[in-house]
C-alpha cells in the first residue's frame, strides 16, 4: 500500500466498551491517541453534577467511581436499534435525547482526533456491525440512518460505513504475504460479528471487495451480554434474584435484570421502580435479598457493581476463581465467581455464535476444513471457552490473534483512504 500523503478522511470505530480513530499518514501509526496516550476511549459519558458538565472515557469512570454527583451512562452503541433511542433521560436537570447523547460521544472522538491531527475532517468511515438488530431489517436500517445522521451534524459531509469485520480482514491483510481464506471473529461488546474473506498481498490495492467477500454474519451478543450472564448467575441471587414470594411464585426480574445490563442500570435508580421494591418486599419469603437489593440502589452502585463483574470476567480468562467484596452492602458478603459458573452462564449464547457460524459457512458454500485462519479481533474475543468453541468449527485453521481494540479501527482508516483519497 503505497501513502505518499496524509488520508483526506477519519475511520471512527464506534464501540460499544471502547471506541478508536484511525487515520492513514506516511510511515506513522495509523490510530490516533485519544486520552492519556492510548489509542482508545472508553465508550463512556459521565455528567457531573457539581461541576455542571460531561466528561469522558477513563476520566468520567475515574470521576463517578471517586464519589462525584452525577450521571454515568455506558454503552451508548447499544442505544442504536433500541427502543430507547426514540426518548429522553434526565441528565443535570434537563431533558436530554438518547440520539443526543450519542452525538456528545462521537463528537468528542471527532474534537479529540483534529486535535491529535492538527486539522479538520469532513469525510468519515463508520463501522458498524453486521447486524444492529437481529432479524429486523428495518430497525437496522433505521440505526445506521441515525448513526449517519449523528454524523452529519457533527460535520461530517461525506459519510460512509464498512462493516466491522470486513475492515478487521483489512487491517490484516496488510501483513500477509500469501493468499488465504480467513474466518474474521470479531466479538466487541455489544455484537458478535463475522465475515469469510479471501486476502491476498496482491489484491491490497483494489477499490472494490466484493467478490472477496464471501460471505458475512452475525449476531447481537457480546461481552456485555456476557457481564449480564455472570451477574445474573453469580451476583444477584444475593439481592433475591430466583428468590420465591409467599405466593410461591418467583421474585419478579426486571431490577435484577435492568441492574445486570449496563445500558438499563439507570433505570433502578427511578423513584418509582424503589417504591415497586419497597412494596414487593412484604411479599417476600425471605426479605434478606431485597433489602441488599435496596441498599445498593440507595448507594447508586448499580455501576460500581457491573464494573466489578466486568472484572472479573476478564480475571477469569486467566483464572479459575474470583472474589468480589461486597461488604460496602453487608459486612462481611462476597460473592465467589468461578470460571465454571461463568461458562455454564454463557453457554446458551455460545451456542447461538456457533449456530451463526454454521449458517454463515453454509451460505458461502465453504466446508469448515477450507478455511486457513480464524483471526480473532474485538475486546471479547480472549474468553477461552469461546475460543475453543470456535476452533472446534474449524479444524485445519490456524489462530491469529489481532489487536484486540485497533483492529478495526486501522482498518477503517484503511478504507477511509481507499474511498476518499
Amino acid at each position: 500500500m503505497q501513502l505518499n500523503a496524509p488520508a483526506r478522511a477519519l475511520g471512527i470505530d464506534f464501540g460499544t466498551s471502547n471506541s478508536t480513530v484511525g487515520w492513514l499518514r506516511p510511515e506513522q501509526d495509523s490510530l490516533l491517541p485519544l486520552e492519556d496516550g492510548k489509542i482508545t476511549l472508553p465508550s463512556v459519558v459521565f455528567f457531573n453534577l457539581e461541576e455542571r458538565r460531561p466528561v469522558y472515557g477513563r476520566q468520567a469512570l475515574g470521576e463517578y467511581l471517586e464519589g462525584y454527583e452525577g450521571r454515568l451512562m455506558r454503552s451508548l452503541k447499544s442505544l442504536l436499534g433500541s427502543k430507547l433511542l426514540k426518548s429522553e433521560t434526565t441528565v443535570l436537570g434537563s431533558a436530554l435525547p438518547f440520539r443526543d447523547l450519542l452525538g456528545f460521544f462521537i463528537g468528542e472522538l471527532k474534537k479529540r482526533a483534529e486535535s491529535q491531527a492538527g486539522r479538520e475532517f469532513e469525510q468519515v468511515v463508520l463501522g458498524r456491525p453486521v447486524f444492529f438488530v437481529d432479524d429486523d431489517v428495518s430497525a437496522d436500517q433505521e440505526a445506521e440512518d441515525t448513526l449517519r445522521a449523528v454524523a452529519h451534524k457533527l460535520g461530517f459531509k461525506d459519510v460512509s460505513f464498512q462493516f466491522e469485520p470486513i475492515a478487521a480482514a483489512f487491517d490484516y491483510e496488510s501483513s500477509l504475504t500469501r493468499e488465504e481464506l480467513v474466518l474474521i471473529v470479531d466479538i466487541g461488546g455489544g455484537t458478535s460479528d463475522f465475515s469469510l474473506v479471501r486476502l491476498a498481498p496482491e489484491r491490497r490495492q483494489l477499490s472494490q471487495r466484493q467478490d472477496d467477500i464471501l460471505a458475512t454474519g452475525g449476531v447481537h451478543i457480546g461481552g456485555t451480554d456476557f457481564d449480564k450472564q455472570l451477574s445474573l448467575a453469580g451476583i444477584m441471587p444475593l439481592f433475591g434474584y430466583g428468590s420465591r414470594m409467599k405466593s410461591d411464585a418467583l421474585m419478579p426480574t426486571s431490577h435484577h435484570l435492568n441492574l445486570a445490563t449496563w445500558h438499563t442500570i439507570n433505570a433502578v435508580y427511578a423513584a418509582a421502580a424503589q417504591r415497586s421494591l419497597q412494596s414487593m418486599r412484604y411479599d417476600c419469603v425471605e426479605p434478606l435479598g431485597i433489602d441488599r437489593l435496596l441498599k445498593l440502589i440507595e448507594q447508586r452502585g448499580g455501576h460500581w457493581l457491573a464494573m466489578q463483574v466486568e472484572d472479573s470476567k476478564i480475571a477469569l480468562s486467566e483464572e479459575d476463581c474470583r472474589h468480589i467484596d461486597l461488604s460496602r452492602i453487608e459486612p462481611g458478603l462476597q460473592a465467589e465467581l468461578s470460571r465454571r459458573l461463568f461458562e455454564d452462564a454463557i453457554e446458551p449464547l455460545l451456542q447461538r455464535i456457533h449456530q451463526s457460524i454454521g449458517d454463515l459457512l453454509n451460505s458461502a458454500g465453504v466446508r469448515a476444513d477450507q478455511v486457513d485462519t480464524l483471526f480473532f479481533t474485538g475486546g471479547s474475543s480472549g474468553v477461552p471457552a469461546l475460543r475453543h468453541s470456535v476452533a472446534a468449527l474449524l479444524p485445519n485453521a490456524r489462530a491469529v490473534e489481532g489487536n484486540a481494540f485497533g483492529s478495526i479501527g486501522s482498518g477503517l482508516a484503511i478504507e477511509a483512504w481507499r474511498r476518499y483519497g
